[in-house]
């Protein structure tokens, strides 16, 4: 009998579904929330009436796996909205009863379709299944029985707000991961073994580069260490930016709300600003650099001739982002934005996007990330004339043709304000990032009543590009933690070599040798603490340092150096060999 290959989708959604069941079965009194399929398996929010505990989780399995061998079948009913209520309501499910009173007030609910459970018919029903003695709303489609299941895990337990917001009950969300077949279980586990050493929280903690503390919750503390990959980021950025005609500037961190209003974000961002009284006059902390780019613009009144108007900006922002979901240096509320505007005419607008392009070619370049391009379309919140929004997607598209660049959509996935080209890396792991933005925008110069002096001595209005090259510091420099395993290049390492004397007789020459290479540029830790050489070695190779000298009789005497590099490969180097090949490293960026 040839077994059906279900799409992955499915059978880790028939997964979540087990879950539900087999947690059903040992927790009656258990209350459920949503349980969609993501990237790699699914999950599960849940009120048990206590905490979840690790040992729960095995017998959570082992209940699965017992449903699992009685090869029960996932039934598909289609019931009115009206008699879904009574049935959650007899079955004490208040969460599905509040999604199904919502379905019934609004027509529609902020969760995922699937899980409003409403009918693909278009009707005003709506489709549950059943599974064993766990009946769940769900849109659906499942495997046909459980034996058509492949392999699955549970993985962690974490707390996650009813449908996202802090006001609501803290439940517990369940995660799992699901595969067809059992290599595929195998590799993905193997990932997550390396992605857990390569955590850029556990490695920032150990490499003395940031902290988080509860005084401000989701924004970093900035280590000594961590300010000079900081700097160094933002030197190249400098560098390259300058080369490409960019003019710096620098706006206010809180303006007042007239600004958000007149740009829209008050409207359509208001859940993720911070907002402060202030001589009763009501401010916000910016979560966008693009409003205030306007002002400086508006400074004067510009000729064809003064565009394209490149500006750029590293600024801070802030976003109110929900305590569930910050995440280290990936999802920070406060962060620091790698942004530009540019002002430009209709006839520059190819030129300057080809410009961005190859701007943000050469920057991936320098870490080996090659990127994947997405052009994201208009959404269904989306601010303006719909003409306006064609006609910006087409010059998108227009643009990522005449680069000869291929690229995927994402339909209705575009900025309240305009479409963007959404670029996305893959590291090392072969996870996938998204990074870079371009968005076009024929609406903030219309609020913002932008303008210029043509040819022909007429008002005219430009035309706004956003763009950010590797989105914020705080998540870009996660990435590379994790990408590079903290293994930094040298140029980005916050210690580029590591001095140690063997003995008292040798500290005065480890201190010129240190003198020698700080008059060069390289930052050096000279270690003299009265310690084992293989004590201060491994001490620096936990530190992942490039380079480890130890001096000794034969480099105080002689014009060499033992050179121990990551990896532990130890070579013999002349002095002035060895100096002008880490600085051709870090010139070079090697």
């Amino acid at each position: 009998m040839t077994k059906i290959q279900y799409p992955l989708d499915a059978l880790r959604h028939s997964t979540s579904h087990l879950m539900a069941a087999a947690i059903l079965d040992l927790f009656p009194q258990a209350k459920f929330g949503v349980g969609p399929a993501t990237e790699n398996g699914f999950y599960y929010d849940i009120d048990i009436g206590r905490t979840i505990t690790p040992a729960d989780l095995k017998n959570i399995e082992k209940k699965m796996k017992e449903l699992k061998r009685r090869n029960l079948k996932y039934k598909r009913d289609e019931i009115t909205i009206d008699t879904a209520i009574k049935l959650f309501t007899r079955l004490n499910q208040k969460y599905k009863v509040e999604l199904l009173n919502d379905i019934k007030k609004y027509g529609s609910t902020e969760i995922d379709a699937r899980e409003s459970g409403l009918s693909k018919s278009g009707s005003d029903n709506v489709s549950i299944y059943t599974l064993g003695d766990f009946t769940d709303l769900c849109r659906g489609p499942h495997v046909n029985t459980t034996r058509d299941i492949g392999v699955y895990k549970l993985l962690k337990i974490a707390g996650a707000y009813w449908r996202g917001t802090e006001k609501n009950k803290m439940l517990q969300r369940i995660y799992g991961v699901a595969y067809s077949k059992q290599s595929e279980l195998d590799t993905f586990l193997k990932l997550q073994i390396e992605i857990e050493k390569r955590d850029h929280r556990k490695l920032g903690k150990e490499l003395d580069l940031f902290s988080f503390h509860d005084v401000s919750p989701g924004a970093p503390f900035i280590h000594p260490k961590g300010m000079v990959i900081f700097k160094e980021l933002e030197q190249y950025w400098r560098e390259i930016h300058e080369k490409a005609g960019y003019q710096e500037t620098s706006t206010p961190i809180m303006v007042k709300d007239s600004v958000f209003s007149q740009s829209g974000h008050l409207k359509h961002y208001r859940e993720n600003m911070f907002g402060l009284m202030v001589e009763k006059e009501q401010y916000f902390l910016k979560p966008m650099n693009c409003p205030e780019s306007t002002f400086i613009y508006r400074t004067h009144m510009r000729s064809y001739k003064d565009l394209p108007l490149r500006l750029s900006e590293i600024g801070k922002l802030h976003r109110n982002e929900l305590s569930g979901v910050l995440g280290g240096m990936f999802r920070v509320r406060q962060l620091t934005m790698d942004d530009a505007h540019i002002y430009a005419t209709l006839d520059q607008l190819q030129t300057e996007i080809s410009g961005i392009l190859k701007l943000i070619k050469l920057f991936y370049a320098l870490f080996k990330f090659k990127p994947t391009l997405y052009l994201a379309t208009r959404p269904d919140d989306a601010m303006g004339d719909p003409k306006l929004w064609k006609k910006a997607e087409k010059s998108l598209k227009y643009a990522l043709k005449k680069n000869n660049i291929d690229y995927e959509l994402k339909l209705k996935d575009g900025s309240f304000y305009g479409p963007k080209i959404d670029v996305h890396i893959k590291d090392a792991l072969s996870r996938d990032w998204q990074l870079a933005t371009i968005q076009l925008d024929f609406q903030m110069p219309e609020r913002f009543d932008l303008k210029y002096i043509d040819n022909k001595g007429k008002k005219q209005r430009p035309i706004m590009i956003h763009r950010a090259i590797f989105g914020s510091f705080e998540r870009f420099i996660g990435i590379l933690i994790e990408h590079y395993a903290g293994l930094f290049p040298v140029w980005l390492s916050p210690i580029q070599v590591y001095i140690t004397s063997v003995g008292s007789a040798h500290e005065n020459p480890a201190k010129k040798l240190r003198q020698e290479l700080e008059n060069n540029g390289i930052r050096v830790w000279l270690d003299t603490l009265n310690e084992t050489i293989s004590y201060k070695v491994r001490k620096a190779e936990k530190q992942k340092i490039p380079y480890i000298l130890v001096i000794g009789d034969k480099e105080v005497k002689g014009k060499t150096l033992n050179v121990r590099m990551r990896g532990n490969k130890v070579e013999r180097m002349n002095r002035k060999k060895f100096i002008d090949k880490l600085l051709d490293e870090v010139k070079n960026k090697k």
